[in-house]
């Protein structure tokens, strides 16, 4: 608003006649793009009138019609603002220079009803109003004979019960008695500020209500400087106060107030555009695309929320554009992408969400980055498309670009297990061994082991399989023990210790978790080959028994493997 009021100082200090003559109109032209912008600003309302009173031509019959009516839209846009006394004071000021008594009147029947920081100023004001002028001026007519034939059935009298004369709207030339023509005048002034008191007292105590609340905003215009944890706990608390008690219209400007100090927090545009939805659908419209395209250009919450909006009210093209447009403001925005693919999902476009997809997958940053959009491509294609080939190739090309990320051989074993264990089962014990054989941490390549040997154990169909698994598993259990007592020895830290736990701690989850978990949930090997391991002597008797091929018989005997398992737990 400084730089609306500082275009119109540097255009009022030129004296060149020629720019003068087209200074109105590009001033105007300015000012009511901020007023567009800023309706609540009183600041930019008094200054705009003062340039259309210093502006117009005082000749011109249409001048005070042009001002009064845009005093009316300033009270109307901001004259409900509890910080909005200067305006309308401004309003009734200018009235009372035009000799209007009757629209001063009319105005503080008006702003007496409202909840204003000066509310008691201007209910003395007008009492001062009411008793430096006569009755007759300051009411209309009907308004006049409605008071007398009031006071007149309340003193007993009934002179005007008939209709009433020509002369009674002029005043009260029907009273000759001058004692009684003073009372007259008095018991009407005395009841125009009675009636006016009960509005005041109302009044009073709606601006009780509020008065904390006011005392708590401490900056009410807009700075790039955040606001403290009190005021927007302050702001947050007031609109819901409002919304709870206030009228719409009084809700409406105290969030038109708050998008003013708060215009940078999504928290409070989101909140106002989610209250406007039970009133008006143009009206969410607006707050959103005020706080997207200019306020929050770069905040995503928001945007999404407005492209959310438009798809609710079947605006596909507009909720598409939304997105775009964001996803070129603001590169690298998983969420966005991912909104993009979803919403082509949800309204059949299959070809164009994996398009989106594939085309995040080739233009990743990062290996990482590009695993996690390929996973979302594998994951699409095969649950939506059904199409597990193409989705098995997204992931085996992702491995070999990112061979240390646990989540692909996780996913892509997931997808696998969906399938027909038989006929899957090469495509299994594949994904297996790129796990075991490849750069992963030593835990996390015996824990694709052990549920190796465990897949082999339930719907494996070669016993040599099974007995290759268990001498590699073996193999990888010492390597394990091997790295233990480096470290212990002070030699070597483990590589398990080297690297990031994340993956780790996710991959023991999700192979319990998913699909993994219900096509294994009769697997119950893990402890037994966790003892097996720890007791040196045992893990040797093991071996003997492999040699022996008893894995055979153990695969044939089920009871037998439970009592062979309670009498190594028993050891």
């Amino acid at each position: 608003m400084q730089g609306l009021l500082r275009f119109e100082d540097q255009d009022s200090a030129r004296g060149d006649q020629n720019i003068a003559m087209f200074y109105p109109t590009s001033t105007q032209m300015v000012y009511r793009r901020g007023l567009q912008a800023i309706p609540l600003s009183v600041d930019l309302w008094i200054h705009y009138i003062n340039f259309l009173k210093e502006t117009l031509d005082p000749d011109d019959p249409e001048t005070n019609n042009t001002i009064r009516g845009t005093f009316e839209h300033a009270v109307l846009a901001a004259g409900t603002d509890f910080r909005s006394d200067r305006l309308w004071e401004m309003y009734i000021n200018w009235e009372n220079e035009q000799g209007n008594l009757r629209e001063v009147t009319t105005i503080y029947d008006r702003i007496l009803g409202i909840p204003t920081q000066l509310y008691s100023h201007h209910f003395q004001r007008f009492k001062e109003h009411v008793q430096n002028n006569l009755p007759r001026d300051l009411l209309t007519s009907e308004q006049f004979i409605q008071l007398r034939r009031e006071l007149a059935s309340v003193n007993g009298h009934s002179g005007d019960d008939g209709p009433p004369g020509d002369d009674l709207p002029s005043g009260i030339e029907d009273i000759t008695d001058p004692a009684k023509l003073i009372t007259e005048i008095e018991n009407m002034r005395h009841r125009i500020i009675e009636i006016h008191q009960e509005m005041f007292n109302y009044n009073e105590h709606e601006v009780s209500k509020r008065w904390t609340f006011e005392e708590g905003i401490k900056r009410p215009y807009f700075h790039v400087k955040p606001l403290e944890k009190a005021q927007l706990k302050n702001w947050k608390e007031y609109l819901e106060f409002e919304i709870e008690n206030g009228t719409h219209e009084r809700v409406v400007v105290l969030f038109e107030r708050c998008v003013i100090s708060c215009a940078l927090y999504e928290d409070f545009w989101i909140k106002y555009a989610k209250y406007m939805e039970n009133h008006s659908i143009e009206g969410v419209r607006h707050v959103y695309s005020r706080a997207c395209t200019i306020h929050l250009p770069k905040k995503p919450m928001v945007h999404m929320l407005w492209a959310a909006f438009e798809e609710q009210q079947g605006n596909i093209n507009e909720a598409r554009s939304i997105l775009r447009t964001f996803e070129e403001c603001v590169l690298g925005l998983a969420m966005v992408r991912l909104r993009r693919v979803s919403l082509e999902r949800r309204h059949g476009n299959m070809e164009e969400a994996e398009h989106l997809l594939q085309d995040a997958v080739k233009n990743a940053k990062s290996n990482n980055e590009s695993s996690f959009y390929a996973i979302k491509l594998a994951r699409h294609l095969f649950k939506i498309q059904k199409n597990l080939p193409k989705s098995r190739k997204v992931l085996l090309e992702a491995i070999e670009r990112d061979k240390e990320n646990t989540k692909l051989y996780l996913n892509l074993l997931e997808m696998e297990y969906s399938g027909d264990l038989k006929q899957n089962e090469d495509n299994i014990l594949t994904c297996f061994d790129k796990a075991i054989h490849g750069s992963l941490p030593i835990k996390m390549r015996i824990t694709f082991s052990q549920r190796k040997v465990e897949f082999l154990e339930d719907f494996g169909s070669d016993v040599n399989k099974l007995l290759d698994a268990y001498d590699e598993h073996q193999i990888l259990l010492k390597e394990q023990d091997s790295l233990k007592r480096k470290a212990e020895n002070g030699a070597e830290e483990p590589d398990e210790k080297k690297i990031h736990t994340e993956d780790a701690t996710l991959a023991s989850t999700q192979m319990i978790d998913g699909d993994i978990q219900a096509n294994q949930a009769a697997y119950n090997y893990s402890a037994w080959y966790q003892v097996c391991v720890n007791n040196s002597d045992l893990g040797l008797f093991l071996q003997d028994l492999i040699s022996l091929n008893f894995v055979c018989f153990l695969l044939t005997y089920d009871s037998y493997v439970r009592d062979l398992c309670s009498y190594v737990h028993s050891c």
